[in-house]
């Protein structure tokens, strides 16, 4: 029997371009750009979809491709 993920009711926490541009000791525009060469997913929410969050997930993705 295959398992699956319990659904909790706990909200998703997600990063701002800001906190991933703190956690890399970088700028903000260098995190933009990796968003604009697709190498670091994003999820737009919001009205209009203009707000951006990166998953924590994604963000550990990026760092271990950017590693090598």
């Amino acid at each position: 029997m295959p398992l699956t993920p319990k659904k909790t009711n706990m909200p998703r926490i997600l990063l701002s371009v800001k906190d991933v541009a703190i956690l890399d000791s970088c700028s903000e525009k260098t995190v933009r750009r990796a968003i604009a060469a697709g190498k670091l997913e994003v999820v737009r929410i919001g009205p209009g979809k203009r707000l951006i969050r990166i998953d924590p997930a994604a963000h550990a993705a990026y760092r271990q491709a950017s590693r090598w």
